[in-house]
């Protein structure tokens, strides 16, 4: 028995001491891991940076806007009478000075033969009185023949008869006009859009011949497209400037035209500067009243900052972007202009150079340290 214990005491204890070494050479190995892996996770990933450039951003504004007529008029009755006839219909294409309705006034006639009357009666008491005034004039040659008042009361009855004539011209050309506004005349090419009156309607500038326009004449040759361009675009927007637009009855197609007015002033309501452009509409397939889908190009007009969207912060105390110096952040405040795609104008206190984060996130801090930076590719 002792033999055997005394056999066994080498083996526990050669057991034991390489137990001990593995145990030892894990322990190492581990401890040596584990601080490359601390090493990996302490250094930091460098941060992005980009050289600030300036460049020239263009864009394009998308606005609804209204197609109106160019020229459009309510044509009304100017005296009373009642439609003779009509020469012209819903849909009419007329030319300028072409007659629309022929209206009938008989008590103007009336007052036309007495007014012509009254102007031919004026015309003879003229004659007389400028016939004796001559007479008058020509016996005064002869001295003692003709007293001077004589001469005088003459003269003075000769005025008065010819300030009388010019009166009675007056009163039949006033009656001669009115009867020509019972000719209802295009005061310019257009097409009638609308018709409200048929053969034997009373008209009239008061009463019930005159709730409605006779006609309604609109020119479509030619429209106006008004776009009311927000306060931010106003600067970009210039006369002669050419925009694009579609329209929902042809969505395939797209029509131009060109700036030709701007009000000069925003709408109070709608902080919007009201714009229109002239569209050529020789084939009349745009319609007065359609809404159309405008496209207005901004170009810049002059050098400026540009920089990626995700360089600028959009915080609650404003808009900045993040610049690297000195390995510290600072944080500058900026101004937005146009957009397009990912690109952006900026403007504030920078200068070409700069070395700004390229992805800026509030989590980087006003004045916060920037060990190491990489240039953007």
């Amino acid at each position: 028995m002792n033999r055997l214990i005394k056999k066994g005491v080498p083996s526990l204890l050669t057991l034991s001491l390489g137990l001990l070494v593995i145990s030892m050479f894990q322990g190492c190995h581990s401890s040596e891991g584990k601080n490359e892996t601390a090493a990996v996770v302490d250094e930091p990933e460098p941060t992005e940076v980009f050289a600030l450039q300036k460049g020239k951003l263009s864009s394009s504004l998308r606005i609804p806007g209204e197609l109106v007529a160019y020229r459009d008029v309510d044509l009304y009755a100017k005296v009373s009478g009642f439609i003779k006839s009509i020469h012209a219909d819903v849909g009419t294409e007329v030319r300028e000075g072409q007659l629309l309705a022929l209206a009938e006034a008989p008590e103007l006639n009336a007052q036309l033969a007495a007014a012509e009357s009254k102007l031919k009666a004026q015309e003879a008491l003229y004659i007389a009185s400028k016939s004796n005034y001559d007479r008058y004039v020509d016996a005064a040659k002869t001295p003692g023949t003709v007293a001077q008042s004589m001469l005088e009361q003459t003269l003075a009855k000769k005025e008065s008869d010819y300030a009388q004539l010019q009166a009675a011209k007056a009163a039949y050309r006033e009656v001669s006009d009115l009867r020509k506004y019972l000719e209802i005349r295009a005061p310019f090419s257009g097409i009638i859009s609308l018709r409200n009156v048929s053969t034997g309607a009373y008209i009239g500038p008061s009463g019930k011949g005159s709730e409605l326009p006779l006609f309604v004449l609109t020119e479509q040759k030619r429209l106006r497209l008004v776009v009311a361009v927000p306060e931010a675009y106003t600067g970009y927007v210039n006369q002669n400037d050419e925009v694009s637009f579609t329209v929902k009855a042809f969505p395939d197609r797209k029509f131009t035209g060109k700036v030709k007015r701007l009000a000069g002033a925003l709408d109070k309501r709608l902080r919007s500067e009201r714009t229109e452009v002239d569209v050529e509409n020789n084939d009349r397939k745009l319609l007065p009243g359609m809404i159309a889908e405008v496209t207005i190009p901004l170009p810049t007009k002059s050098n400026t900052f540009v920089v990626p969207k995700s360089a600028v912060i959009n915080s609650s105390t404003g808009v900045f972007i993040v610049k690297v110096l000195n390995q510290k952040a600072e944080w500058i405040p900026v101004q937005k202009g146009l957009e397009n795609g990912d690109q952006v104008e900026i403007f504030g206190d920078l200068k070409e150079g700069d070395q700004i984060m390229t992805t800026a996130t509030e989590e980087v801090r006003n004045g916060s340290a920037v060990r190491s930076v990489k240039q953007a590719s």
